[in-house]
């Protein structure tokens, strides 16, 4: 063996020694990214009938949020037919109730104009 074959055989190690030292590196990297698929899958897993179930939950609001939304018109409008009824009922009966007080007043006037000035009232 010549000086030229030895110093072969020594790149040819140190070469080999480096690529093993590099595998390991890329090896474990390999693994990470293993184990990073395999997350993400059960993540997805998971999250799957998550978003099915709040779907689910969405429908049911909104089913419930038109309910509502039901009561709230029928309730504005039953304060709209009461306000209404009030205010016919104020002036139905308000006219008269005026006049009928007016008259009560002209009439107590009237009476104490005719009582005698001289009688104290008990």
């Amino acid at each position: 063996m010549s000086g030229g074959d030895i110093a072969g055989l020594i790149a040819a190690g140190v070469f080999l020694i480096l690529v093993a030292l590099l595998a390991v590196p890329i090896l474990k990297l390999g693994g990470v990214l293993d184990e990073l698929r395999r997350g993400i899958r059960e993540s997805v897993d998971e999250i799957t009938p998550t978003l099915a179930e709040t779907q689910v939950t969405m429908q049911e609001t909104n089913k419930q949020l038109a309910k509502i939304d039901s009561i709230t018109t029928n309730a504005h409008e039953v304060t709209s037919n009461v306000n209404s009824l009030v205010a016919l009922t104020a002036a139905t009966v308000g006219g008269p109730l005026i006049k009928l007080a007016g008259f009560s007043a002209a009439a107590v006037a009237g009476f104490r104009a005719l009582r005698p000035k001289g009688r104290k009232r008990r």
